[in-house]
């Protein structure tokens, strides 16, 4: 799925519709970099800190996961750390590139879901994802989110252009 860059100016609904639409893009074109890569190239790394990009969606699934429903919305998701093993990015040989792809793509339904059901200012709700601190309003958490998509775009971007794969928006 090719989603075009949302312009500034595009009329959006509100804040909510801006933020939803950058989520979108950068989590498509996160997901179409790593459609782009051949099988070998998704369980390797180039690079010297060592993740794959298969670990890399994994994270970007539990990122959402726990700030949007541990932190925002403060419910039991099991183990809110399941990306990681050994203080790094975990894949287990049996996970794919499509298990991964709709995993990633069904949190960020559930993402969009809850920031359309939301106001922007609403607190999360108090629990262990905050770690005593108050919980900020979701705005702030879409904001995160934001930096840390936009962020993990340009990693990915990077090892594809080193694998010889897509290069660029």
């Amino acid at each position: 799925m090719t989603i075009p860059f949302p312009s500034p100016m595009d009329p959006a609904a509100g804040r909510a519709e801006v933020f939803l639409r950058y989520l979108d893009y950068f989590r498509e074109s996160t997901l179409a970099k790593v459609s782009a890569l051949a099988e070998a190239d998704l369980r390797s790394s180039r690079l010297p800190s060592g993740w794959t990009p298969l670990e890399l969606l994994k994270h970007l699934r539990y990122v959402e996961l726990r700030w949007i429903e541990w932190g925002f919305q403060g419910r039991d998701v099991g183990d809110p750390w399941a990306d990681q093993r050994d203080d790094r990015w975990h894949v287990d040989p049996a996970e794919t590139r499509d298990d991964l792809t709709a995993a990633l793509r069904t949190q960020g339904a559930h993402t969009r879901a809850v920031v359309e059901a939301s106001d922007l200012a609403a607190l999360g709700a108090p629990g262990p994802r905050w770690d005593g601190a108050d919980p900020p309003p979701l705005e702030r958490v879409l904001f995160h989110l934001l930096q840390e998509y936009a962020r993990h775009l340009g990693h990915v971007d990077i090892v594809a252009e080193l694998a010889g794969g897509p290069v660029g928006e």
